[in-house]
């Protein structure tokens, strides 16, 4: 199975609270080591009880409890990118969104090359997938 086939495939969470403490252990006296806004993106590595590693944008490996977790997909934009009326290069922009943004992920099966997304004003559009981590 290649490298996209669901065998292989990464399992993506967001933060569900409005802010979710990220831990270096899966313990609350662990060391707190940031806070994760709502909609954060996070790779799940593994499962543990009530808690979950994960792996943020920058590659970073924390720990996060289990009900912190929400199950609403996003993902987040590693480039300034523009948001397109439809999923082709020649479609005009919808809108335009800075590094760092997240947006809802609206529909996952859709296309491997392009994502459809919402931003949280409402504005709805599709995003190249290279220009976003979370998927």
């Amino acid at each position: 199975m290649s490298a996209t086939g669901s065998a292989l495939a990464a399992e993506f969470r967001s933060v569900g609270v409005a802010a979710a403490v990220l831990y270096d252990g899966p313990s609350t006296k662990g060391r707190k080591l940031f806070v994760a806004p709502r909609g954060m993106p996070l790779e799940v590595l593994s499962t543990v009880n009530q808690w979950v590693k994960v792996r943020d944008q920058a590659g970073d490996v924390v720990w996060i409890e289990r009900s912190d977790l929400g199950a609403q997909r996003t993902v987040v934009t590693t480039v300034t990118a523009s948001v397109k009326a439809a999923a082709q290069d020649s479609a005009a922009n919808s809108f335009q969104v800075e590094r760092g943004v997240v947006l809802e992920w609206l529909d996952p099966a859709a296309s491997p090359q392009w994502l459809r997304v919402k931003h949280r004003d409402g504005s709805t559009g599709f995003v190249k997938a290279a220009e976003v981590w979370g998927y």
